[in-house]
């Protein structure tokens, strides 16, 4: 086996979600651009993170209450990260981006060029 299947078959290996990538995830969202005053959680989901905070602005909930930021899902096949915001009016989660490393997508969340993460 060539080193880039090899390190496929590995990356495939490592079970999301662990707490290792989930304080991983925890810590690098320090760095965000966006609501820097909330404190997120980051929650364990079935093959990924489910990022919630507070809502502060009142956009989406006016109370202030804990609403979903984004969701991290791995996919074992492709080795990949698969980003994804919610649509709160409909409920729903949408697709936002693919990465080949879990620092890229925290890095996608926490530049939100497009305001569509922390709302």
């Amino acid at each position: 086996m060539n080193a880039a299947v090899m390190r496929k078959v590995a990356i495939s290996l490592i079970a999301h979600p662990n707490e290792l990538d989930r304080k991983r995830i925890e810590r690098a969202l320090s760095s965000r651009k966006r609501y820097r005053y909330v404190s997120p959680n980051v929650r364990p989901v079935r093959n990924g993170y489910l990022i919630e905070s507070p809502c502060c602005s009142g956009n989406i909930d006016k109370d202030g209450g804990l609403i979903d930021v984004a969701l991290i899902h791995h996919d074992a096949v492709s080795a990949t990260w698969r980003l994804f915001h919610k649509d709160h009016a409909l409920g729903l989660w949408e697709f936002h981006s693919i990465h080949n490393r879990l620092i890229a997508a925290i890095d996608e969340l926490n530049t939100d060029a497009e305001r569509v993460f922390w709302q």
